[in-house]
């Protein structure tokens, strides 16, 4: 089983079709799941999966939780997406990496992209945040240059 950092194939299908819509007031709705090493995720998972989902633990529940805060730019020719951090209480859980994915009636549930820890990450009876990088044309979460 293995968790590749990978922007989903069929995410890249969905914005040429105009499946995707990252607007901050009417767009998509988008969930962040965790994930154990147990799972197999990456660039030909398509849509989000209990299959090697952490377990229903404190504020955490299968499907993960609800991105906030997406927010869009461009800047020297590199187009940018970010979200909010978002943190998970009370929970004891060992994540191996996570899916982001789309929960808009479009396209429900589809994988966007997969993100791969690097390694095992835990908390015992405590709060797990998902810090997202800065919102950067060098770092941002997802970044579309040509």
């Amino acid at each position: 089983m293995a968790i590749t950092q990978a922007i989903a194939n069929a995410f890249k299908k969905q914005l040429l079709e105009g499946d995707a819509n990252f607007k901050s007031s009417g767009g998509d709705k988008f969930k962040l799941a965790l994930y154990t090493s147990s799972a197999t995720l990456n660039s030909s998972t398509t849509a989000f999966t209990t299959s090697g989902e952490v377990s229903n633990t404190g504020t955490y529940a299968s499907g993960g939780g609800a991105l906030a805060g997406q927010n869009t730019s461009i800047a020297s020719g590199v187009a940018i997406v970010d979200f909010a951090d978002l943190s998970f209480t009370g929970v004891t859980l060992t994540a191996r990496g996570a899916m982001i994915y789309n929960t808009s009636s479009a396209v429900t549930n589809a994988a966007v992209a997969i993100l791969d820890f690097g390694a095992d990450k835990t908390a015992t009876s405590g709060t797990f945040t998902i810090q997202f990088p800065a919102f950067t044309t060098a770092a941002a979460i997802l970044r579309i240059s040509g």
